[in-house]
């Protein structure tokens, strides 16, 4: 155990490999190559690919290939395992050090109304994330409280997205770009579950939201770097992953098993514009 403790306890303790693990988990389930890596993160190709290498030997990361492209995913059974062997061979599971304020068997309890609090992020808060929100609200509004927000929020909502919107029968009143901020800290709105569908606000991280919530990433194209196909095809794309939220059966899913599903949704495709 000490072993293992101290191998990857290593490899965590110099920045670099702590910001590419860190990203990699901000990033799952995604995998990505060692290029973007070191683009996201500035770092040479040569360093990344050394500090990738000391975190898979320590087990905390996975490599794949995919292709001609070898890829690296955070290894979450094994950051488990880390805490794990810390919490009970050093700690001796003492509740007053180690004690968690919420059990993760017990389901997410909710607002006082009985909804979860669902919050969609992406950089300018003015295309994916307003779709999602739109998206969920008329899925499930009775289930959720639904927001949206932007890591650097534009001034106002894309018109393409608002257009697609209300094209599709969206009531898109009271839709606006509110800063990511608004959200975090001890004085934000506290949320259940927030949902990155943004690459860019994923690899940038630096929000620290009040309370506990569970946290995972839909990775979605920007469509405004495209044409208006670019939007209808984000907005099928986000169409089926709200659908599958909408369909969890929440009150029977304790936090681990919620925070599986939320990450599994990720890998869904568009189904065919015949199911609109």
């Amino acid at each position: 155990m000490a072993t293992t403790l101290h191998t990857k306890f290593a490899a965590l303790s110099h920045p670099n490999r702590l910001d590419i693990f860190c990203l990699l988990m901000r990033r799952f389930p995604d995998a990505l190559p060692a290029g973007q890596v070191a683009s996201i993160l500035n770092f040479p190709a040569s360093t990344t690919s050394t500090y990738l290498s000391a975190l898979r030997q320590a087990g905390l990361i996975e490599q794949y290939r995919h292709g001609t492209s070898l890829q690296y995913r955070a290894a979450l059974p094994a950051l488990r395992g880390l805490f794990d062997d810390l919490v009970t061979g050093c700690c001796q599971n003492r509740p007053d050090i180690c004690g968690v304020a919420e059990d993760p068997a017990i389901p997410l309890q909710g607002r006082a109304d009985g909804r979860l609090n669902v919050l969609f992020v992406c950089t300018a808060n003015a295309a994916r994330s307003i779709m999602a929100e739109a998206l969920l609200r008329a899925e499930a509004g009775d289930r959720f409280n639904v927001f949206s927000a932007g890591t650097r929020p534009a001034p106002s909502p894309h018109a393409e997205a608002l257009k697609l919107l209300a094209g599709r029968g969206h009531d898109t009143d009271g839709l606006s770009c509110t800063d990511a901020q608004h959200f975090a800290g001890p004085d934000g709105t506290s949320m259940d579950i927030i949902i990155t569908v943004c690459d860019q606000a994923a690899n940038n991280g630096g929000v620290a939201w009040s309370g506990r919530p569970l946290c995972t990433h839909w990775s979605t194209k920007d469509p405004k770097e495209a044409d208006s196909i670019a939007f209808e095809d984000a907005y099928m794309l986000l169409r089926d992953r709200v659908r599958e939220l909408a369909a969890l059966p929440l009150d029977q899913l304790d936090r681990v098993q919620l925070q599986h599903h939320l990450d599994k949704i990720s890998f869904v495709r568009p189904a065919t514009e015949d199911a609109v």
